[in-house]
């Protein structure tokens, strides 16, 4: 799969969030670079978040077009995956947000307009139980951005992760340039729900699709859990019944709004007593 692919695009939220996946480190260079120039246009401070020494991306982007001003100021900085993620060998989800909210917090007082992070993070995914804790921080840090201005390229390489781990991650991000990732569900602004559930579910990610909800922790509000369906393309009945079973184990009731009118004619027809699907208008 190109690097070069398209990222998924159908109405993504309008905070930043992309996950990209890469087989060469210049072609992630490259994407990374342009993502962060983008934050410097938009008065973001940006940071580049590297596994390795700091000095040579720092001295390779002194000679960048825009960066070598910004990192003499400070609106550029590289930084050590240990800086920025601390050294334990898995994250804690919750002090990692917490961490990005106040370094936002701090640029905004220093008179930027948010925070741009583009950080290579295969080193914090090796193992199942590192992915299970990322996932897990990228769903909380999906939240963060409905009210902090914090931006993110969450950059793996797939030559040494393999597509099947990146896939765990990229399922969580508004965007990604997976081709062979068929759904997405990711965090949006509470009117619109808990969460959206954007692509394709079918027969090839059952098994991602039920960890990637287990690890979004959804919480409800007035014992429901809305789901924004209008980016879902098609979903068939075995995704609806384990929607089912995940309302009944949580006992709350699971609501696909805005979803297309065939998906409320098939969960009538299959008698889901926790799932309540509202047709988009």
């Amino acid at each position: 799969m190109s690097e070069r692919s398209a990222v998924l695009t159908d109405q993504p939220p309008r905070y930043g969030h992309l996950c990209w996946a890469y087989d060469d480190p210049a072609g992630f260079m490259t994407h990374a670079v342009e993502f962060l120039r983008a934050g410097l246009a938009a008065g973001e401070r940006v940071w580049f978040v590297v596994s390795g020494p700091t000095e040579p991306i720092r001295d390779h982007l002194l000679g960048v077009r825009n960066f070598a001003d910004a990192l003499l100021t400070g609106a550029a900085q590289v930084r050590s995956l240990d800086g920025a993620y601390g050294r334990t060998a898995v994250i804690d989800p919750a002090s990692q947000v917490a961490a990005y909210r106040r370094a936002t917090r701090e640029a905004v007082a220093a008179g930027y307009t948010g925070l741009r992070v583009a950080a290579d993070a295969t080193e914090l995914v090796r193992t199942a139980a590192q992915r299970d804790a990322f996932a897990r921080y990228e769903q909380r840090v999906n939240e963060m951005m409905r009210t902090d201005p914090f931006r993110a390229m969450c950059a793996y390489d797939r030559s040494q992760l393999g597509e099947p781990a990146v896939a765990e991650l990229a399922c969580l991000h508004p965007e990604h340039n997976l081709g062979q990732l068929l759904f997405r569900l990711y965090a949006v602004p509470l009117r619109q729900g808990q969460a959206a559930l954007a692509g394709e579910l079918d027969p090839s990610n059952h098994d991602l699709f039920r960890t990637a909800l287990d690890r979004a922790d959804l919480q409800p509000v007035d014992d429901e859990l809305v789901l924004d369906a209008d980016g879902l393309r098609f979903l068939d009945h075995r995704a609806l019944i384990h929607l089912n079973e995940y309302a009944r184990d949580r006992q709350v009731t699971v609501v696909l709004r805005a979803a297309r009118s065939g998906v409320a004619r098939l969960a009538a027809l299959l008698d889901l007593p926790d799932l309540r699907v509202e047709v988009a208008r």
